[in-house]
């Protein structure tokens, strides 16, 4: 209450609404009196003046009622756009309803009218007029509030920062439009528009807002070097990793100094895309973007109005899997993670995403009033707490579950052998359990490509995790499905990170092996997949995304050198060591031993699997791990290799070959099974 009187009471506030006050009042009474010149050739008589004078008062009240009630006074003028103008016009043909209901049909207390309108029985009033004066007052009202957009699109610079860097915009599109008009309410903001590109023939030669679409994106370097471009600004969200890498290399090739990207876009219900959120382009865009096509809204479909909760949601996986999920229009997301860090981190991201729905004060849709049934919670716990884990559940009962806490690099879990069991499966195990026993309706838990003939630890850890779940499916009616994917682009630990670090320490740059194969992708994309099988995958699936075609590591390392300006194996040294114990050259995520079968959508595929646990089967699996758990690696190593038929360790034991000796492992939950890249 505090905030919205001193919101109300706020000298801008006051200014703006009195303006409005002032001018719809001027607005109205000149509308009215027009709309009689007009009914009447511009040749009234006294009587018709009088009636049109007298009905001034009554046409005041009611359109300022109305205009009262349709906030039209709230309008940020510098910024009106299409749904103010559905606004203003609903407002006028609502007041204009009100206004021919009172006079021609006069209500009861008509008498009380009849002293403002004296000559209304005599003369009649003229029903035209409403009619009239809804377009005069829409049209005056309209250049009303659109006269600041109009003075600084138009008339104050065209929009553009003439001192601005000339920039060209990649896409003539929605974003590339949103993009254009931002600069011309920020009279560019450092950016002054010298045209478009778009692939689309049709949008050649064309203008959006006085600044033409140039040509296609090949002309790029033409472009730049004609019109003196410093600038570039992509503005194609869905643009594959060929067709960018062609345009970065033109755009470094022919000296733009800044090139920006349009993010993608969470927020499917507000898809604004502005220069504040415009981010410089990235190595995972240029290294790893593909072109994944998901049903969005079989995904909000899936997740609208359910309560979602996200375990290792402080990790690469986890927090991309909350923030897409946010967008779908959850009515509730649980945030669950032992690394309270991050889960303030994640806070930080969500308010700048979605910050409507944090805003104090916000209504009780999008912001419920109780402190515990907040929109998005932040809760901290450990997936290895059965406590814990069963008062949360009880707490806010999901229906759907994303299960992402796992340790996940596979040289630190060959030294832990018994905290990537006590983690990964029984960690997944509670989960599962307490799911079944609190009714969530979905849980998909996150896997890896390493689950697949695992030669490490952590691949077998996740292998008997899916066991877990293939178990427990159909148990108090939830579904469990497992999803396996490859290595994302610039998850913690993963190998572009390491290699960023060690290219600015001037190298060398160290690859495990010349030969060895990884599948990547980027994380928003590689995320969008796992939303889209958590909606089609049926209980007990195994879904396996395609991660395209597998890249050597060595020419990834090459691209990064290249990209940053550099000659790989010249300025900067490439070295190669031995492989790691766990390490396996090539990934095999669509060659599971069974083989897989097509889903319905081309890029998730369903791993062929005969060898199914029962429920009892798993829970003396476990028993047998948890008796076993402090006797040491060797202990865990056996079971694995009982209980996971396709599990081949290479032998090298962690204190073997590598000479190391086992340390203690990080905390859980802080990273997901899948983000692992190449065991770099």
């Amino acid at each position: 209450m505090k905030k919205i009187i001193s919101r109300l009471l706020h000298p801008t506030y006051i200014k703006r609404t009195a303006f409005f006050f002032i001018f719809d009042i001027v607005i109205i009474a000149f509308s009215l009196y027009f709309s009689f010149l007009v009914r009447f050739d511009f040749d009234l008589t006294d009587e018709y003046r009088r009636l049109a004078v007298d009905a001034i008062p009554i046409f005041i009240l009611v359109k300022l009622s109305v205009f009262s009630a349709f906030r039209l006074s709230r309008i940020t003028w510098k910024y009106v756009g299409l749904r103010d103008l559905i606004n203003i016009s609903a407002a006028l043909l609502a007041s204009e309803a009100v206004l021919a209901l009172i006079i021609l049909f006069p209500p009861a207390g008509w008498a009380y009218f009849s002293s403002f309108i004296p000559d209304i029985k005599a003369l009649g009033f003229p029903r035209s007029i409403f009619i009239i004066d809804a377009a005069n007052s829409l049209l005056l009202l309209l250049t009303l509030r659109v006269s600041k957009r109009l003075y600084v699109e138009f008339l104050h610079g065209n929009g553009s920062n003439r001192n601005g860097l000339k920039t060209v915009i990649i896409g003539a599109g929605n974003a590339g439009e949103m993009i254009l008009r931002d600069m011309s309410r920020h009279n560019g903001s450092g950016f002054s528009p010298a045209g478009f590109l778009d692939d689309d023939r049709t949008k050649i030669g064309t203008y959006i807002h006085g600044v033409k679409v140039l040509g296609a994106t090949d002309m790029l370097r033409d472009v730049v070097l004609k019109k003196g471009i410093k600038a570039m600004i992509i503005a194609i969200p869905s643009l594959n990793q060929k067709t960018l890498r062609n345009i970065y290399d033109s755009a470094r090739d022919t000296g733009v100094e800044t090139i920006k990207i349009v993010p993608r876009i969470y927020d499917y219900d507000r898809p604004e895309v502005n220069l504040k959120s415009l981010e410089t382009i990235s190595i995972e865009d240029i290294l790893g973007r593909r072109v994944v096509e998901v049903d969005y809204g079989e995904i909000r479909k899936f997740l609208k109005d359910k309560v979602v909760l996200v375990t290792g949601a402080g990790g690469s996986i986890g927090s991309e899997i909350a923030v897409q999920a946010l967008g779908c229009g959850p009515s509730q997301l649980i945030l669950f993670d032992i690394d309270e860090t991050e889960l303030h981190n994640m806070e930080i991201r969500l308010k700048r995403t979605f910050p409507h729905l944090f805003r104090q004060g916000g209504n009780g849709k999008d912001r419920p009033k109780k402190a515990n049934h907040e929109r998005v919670s932040f809760v901290v716990g450990d997936v290895r707490d059965m406590d814990r884990v069963d008062s949360v559940l009880s707490e806010y009962r999901p229906q759907v579950v994303f299960h992402a806490a796992a340790y996940k690099h596979v040289p630190m879990m060959e030294h832990n052998p018994d905290e990537a069991v006590k983690v990964n499966v029984f960690g997944a195990h509670r989960m599962a359990s307490a799911s079944v026993r609190h009714g969530v309706g979905k849980f998909i838990m996150i896997s890896t490509d390493k689950a697949v003939r695992p030669t490490s630890v952590m691949g077998a850890t996740k292998r008997i995790a899916e066991y877990v779940c293939k178990a427990y499916n159909g148990e108090g009616g939830t579904e469990f499905v497992s999803v396996r994917f490859g290595n994302v682009l610039g998850s913690r630990g993963s190998v572009l990170p390491l290699f960023l670090e060690q290219l600015k320490a001037g190298g060398p740059i160290t690859v495990t092996h010349r030969d060895m194969k990884r599948y990547f992708m980027t994380i928003p994309e590689a995320v969008s997949l796992v939303l889209q099988a958590g909606a089609i995958g049926r209980g007990g699936d195994v879904l396996v995304l395609d991660m395209g075609d597998p890249v050597r590591i060595v020419e990834l390392a090459e691209e990064l050198i290249r990209i940053h300006g550099l000659e790989p194996h010249k300025d900067i040294d490439i070295e190669f060591v031995h492989m790691r114990p766990g390490e396996k050259l090539f990934e095999e995520i669509l060659t599971a031993e069974e083989g897989t079968t097509a889903s319905r959508h081309k890029q998730i595929f369903i791993a062929r699997e005969s060898r199914r646990h029962s429920r009892l089967e798993i829970e003396k699996i476990l028993k047998e791990f948890e008796s076993r758990l402090d006797n040491g690696r060797g202990g865990v190593r056996e079971l694995l290799k009982k209980h996971v038929v396709h599990y081949e360790a290479d032998g090298r034991e962690a204190t073997g070959e590598t000479g190391a000796r086992s340390i203690h492992a990080p905390e859980p939950n802080r990273e997901e099974a899948a983000g692992y890249a190449g065991g770099q």
